[in-house]
C-alpha cells in the first residue's frame, strides 16, 4: 500500500520536496524511506492548509462575485418580474373615494325653445334679398341657421358677383333688418357661401347644465376639455387646452370674461380628478376667484410658505410665476431622464411602472395657470411678470403647464408681440373699437358682437362664433362646497421654492456696490439738472448697461426720480444736499 500510494504523492511532494531541500541546505535525505515518510507527513501537513485556504478563497470569491454585475443582473431581472406582476400605478388611489360634483348643482335651462320663429326668418330672408337686389347683386339661394343669440343666413350669389361688393353693404343690410349690428363672413371657410350673422330679437341663455349633460361633453376624450357654449348651429362647442396650448381672453368690462373663465374651470372640475389637475389662480381684482379658495386641498397649487392659495398680491405673483419656471425645468429634467417627449408619454410610462420613484420620478398632474386681469399685473409689476410668463408660454406645453390670460384692455403694450406669438388660442368678447379686435384676433369682428357672452373663438386661424355658457355664482359655490366636504390631500400641491439671484433681487443696487464713477456722475447730473442715461454714456464713454446701473444707483440713493420712459429722469436734490448724501455714504 505504501508503494502504491508513493507514485501518487511524490509528483506533488517530490517537486515540493526539492524546494524544501534547497531551502533547508540539504538536511533531508531524499533516498531514505523514513525520511520520505517524514517528508510526506511534513509536506502533507504543510499542504493541507493550502487546499483549505483555496476552498476559503472560493467562498470569498463567491461573496465578491455576488456583488458583481452578473449576479446584480439576475436580481434586476427578478425585481423587474416583480414589478411586472404588480398592478399599474393608480394616480387616483390617494383619493379613491372622491366623487365628481353632481349635475344637480347646475340650474336647468329655462329656455322656451327656438328664439326665432319661421315667420321672422322668412321676413329677414326677403329683406336681405331685396336689399342686395336693390344694389344690383342677384342671389341664387339663401338658407338660415338659427342659434341661441344669432341667426346665420347663408347666401350663394349669382355668377360674376364680386364678394367685395357684398362686404361693403354691411350697414345697408343692418338698416333694412333693423338689427343691432350684423357681421358678414365672406366667404365662410370650407363652404362656397357668404354668411350674414343677424342678432336675434329674443336671445336665449345657454345654461352650463345643458353643456355638461350633453353627449359631446360626456363622451369627450380630450386631455383638458373646455366646454365653452354653443355655436350658431346650436351645437356644443368644446376645445382642448392641451392642443392650443395657451389661451388669451379679452373683452370690454361686463361682456362675459369672468363668466367664461368660470365656465372653463367648471368644465375641468367635472372631468379631471384632483390627482390629475392643479390650478394656479391669480386674481389681482381679489374677488373673482375667492370662491375657489375652498378647493385648496384638492385642486390648487401654491408656494410652500404662502397662506392664501388664491394669489392677489402682484409681488407674490412674480415669485409664483418664477416658481412655475423652476417646476417646468424640473419636469423637463424628468422627461429627459425618462427619454420621453411630453407629459402624456411620461405619465403613461410611470403608470405602467417603467420609471423608478426612488430616482425622483413621480406622476405629473397638469397645471393650469389662470390670470384674471393681466393688464393690472403689467401696470404694477411690469417686465418682472412678463418674463416668466413668456418663458412658460414658450416652453411649458410639453410638461403639462398651460396658461390662460384674461384682460379687459387689449392694447399692444399689454398684449405684446411675445405674448401673442405664444398664445394661438384667443377668445374675444365684445370690444368697442376695431383696433382692439385686431389686437386680439388679428381681424375685425369683435367690435360687432352683441355682448352678454357673445364671443369669437380663434384657434390657429380658425374662427367660430360661440354663445358662452352661463354659470352663476351660487352654482360655482355649490360645486366648490361639494368638493370641499370630501377628503382631500393634507395641503395644496407645493410648487418648488424660487430663490432669487443677486441680480434679480431688484433693479436698485446696494450702497456697497456703487460704481467708481458714481460720485462724479451724481455731481454732473445735479449740476446740469439732466438725469439722462445716454448723456452719461457720451460724457464718460461707458456702455449702456453701466450707465443704466449708475442711474439706478442714483435712484436708490434718492438723487433722481424713477424712469419716465424715453424722457430724462427728474433731479430731486440740490448740490448741497448731494454732498451730504455722498459724505454719509
Amino acid at each position: 500500500s505504501q508503494s502504491d500510494s508513493a507514485p501518487e504523492v511524490p509528483t506533488v511532494v517530490g517537486e515540493f520536496n526539492e524546494t524544501v531541500v534547497m531551502d533547508d541546505d540539504n538536511t533531508v535525505d531524499e533516498a531514505g524511506q523514513s525520511d520520505t515518510e517524514n517528508t510526506v507527513k511534513t509536506e502533507s501537513s504543510t499542504l493541507s492548509p493550502l487546499f483549505v485556504n483555496k476552498n476559503e478563497d472560493e467562498e470569498e470569491d463567491k461573496e465578491e462575485y455576488a456583488d458583481m454585475p452578473l449576479f446584480a443582473t439576475d436580481k434586476t431581472v427578478k425585481a423587474q418580474r416583480e414589478v411586472a406582476d404588480m398592478a399599474p400605478f393608480d394616480p387616483r388611489a390617494d383619493l379613491s373615494h372622491y366623487k365628481f360634483p353632481s349635475i344637480e348643482f347646475l340650474r336647468p335651462s329655462s329656455n322656451s325653445g327656438v328664439s326665432v320663429d319661421a315667420q321672422e326668418m322668412e321676413e329677414n330672408k326677403i329683406r336681405i334679398t331685396d336689399t342686395l337686389n336693390h344694389y344690383g347683386i342677384p342671389i341664387s339661394k339663401i338658407e338660415a341657421t338659427v342659434g341661441p343669440t344669432v341667426t346665420l343666413y347663408e347666401i350663394i350669389p349669382a355668377e360674376g358677383v364680386r364678394i367685395a361688393k357684398i362686404k361693403r353693404l354691411e350697414d345697408d343690410i343692418a338698416l333694412s333688418l333693423a338689427a343691432l349690428g350684423i357681421r358678414i363672413i365672406a366667404p365662410i371657410p370650407g363652404k362656397g357661401t357668404i354668411g350674414i350673422e343677424v342678432p336675434n330679437k329674443d336671445p336665449q341663455i345657454v345654461s352650463m347644465r345643458s353643456i355638461i349633460e350633453s353627449p359631446t361633453f360626456a363622451n369627450s376624450h380630450m386631455d383638458l376639455p373646455m366646454a365653452m357654449g354653443r355655436t350658431i348651429s346650436n351645437e356644443v362647442f368644446m376645445a382642448d387646452l392641451c392642443k392650443m396650448p395657451h389661451l388669451l381672453v379679452a373683452g370690454a368690462t361686463g361682456m362675459g370674461k369672468s363668466v367664461g373663465l368660470n365656465a372653463i374651470i367648471a368644465s375641468l372640475l367635472y372631468k379631471k380628478h384632483p390627482a390629475e389637475l392643479k390650478f394656479v389662480l391669480i386674481d389681482p381684482k381679489m374677488v373673482e376667484f375667492s370662491l375657489y379658495a375652498r378647493l385648496e386641498r384638492h385642486y390648487l397649487a401654491k408656494l410652500p410658505e404662502e397662506e392664501e392659495a388664491i394669489i392677489t398680491d402682484p409681488m407674490k405673483v412674480v415669485a409664483t410665476l418664477n416658481s412655475l419656471c423652476v417646476e417646468m425645468d424640473n419636469r423637463y429634467a424628468l422627461l429627459k431622464e425618462a427619454s420621453m417627449r411630453n407629459i402624456k408619454e411620461y405619465n403613461d410610462k410611470f403608470i405602467h411602472r417603467h420609471l423608478n420613484p426612488e430616482k425622483g420620478h413621480r406622476f405629473l398632474p397638469y397645471i393650469v395657470v389662470i390670470v384674471d386681469e393681466f393688464a393690472d399685473l403689467i401696470m404694477t409689476a411690469g417686465k418682472e411678470v412678463e418674463t416668466p410668463i413668456a418663458r412658460i408660454a414658450q416652453k411649458a406645453r410639453a410638461v403639462g403647464i398651460h396658461m390662460i390670460l384674461a384682460t379687459q384692455r387689449p392694447s399692444t403694450n399689454v398684449i405684446t408681440g411675445v405674448i401673442k406669438a405664444n398664445f394661438p388660442g384667443r377668445i374675444a368678447f365684445r370690444v368697442f373699437q376695431m383696433v382692439d379686435s385686431r389686437t386680439i384676433i388679428d381681424r375685425p369682428g369683435a367690435n360687432q358682437l352683441i355682448g352678454r357672452g357673445d364671443m369669437l373663438f380663434s384657434n390657429n386661424g380658425k374662427l367660430d362664433r360661440v354663445q358662452c355658457a352661463f354659470i352663476d355664482t351660487p352654482e360655482v359655490s355649490a360645486i366648490c362646497d361639494s368638493i370641499n366636504e370630501q377628503v382631500g390631500y393634507p395641503s395644496a400641491y407645493e410648487l418648488p421654492e424660487y430663490v432669487a439671484e443677486a441680480g434679480d433681487a431688484g433693479k436698485l443696487a446696494s450702497v456697497g456696490d456703487r460704481d467708481p464713477l458714481f460720485d462724479e456722475c451724481a455731481r454732473l447730473v445735479v449740476t446740469t439738472d439732466t438725469a439722462s442715461t445716454s448723456s452719461l454714456q457720451r460724457r464718460y464713454s461707458i456702455g449702456y448697461n453701466r450707465a443704466g446701473k449708475i442711474m439706478d444707483q442714483m435712484e436708490a440713493a434718492g438723487i433722481v426720480g424713477p424712469s419716465q420712459g424715453g424722457k430724462p429722469r427728474q433731479v430731486l436734490v440740490d448740490p448741497m444736499t448731494l454732498e451730504r448724501i455722498l459724505e454719509n455714504n
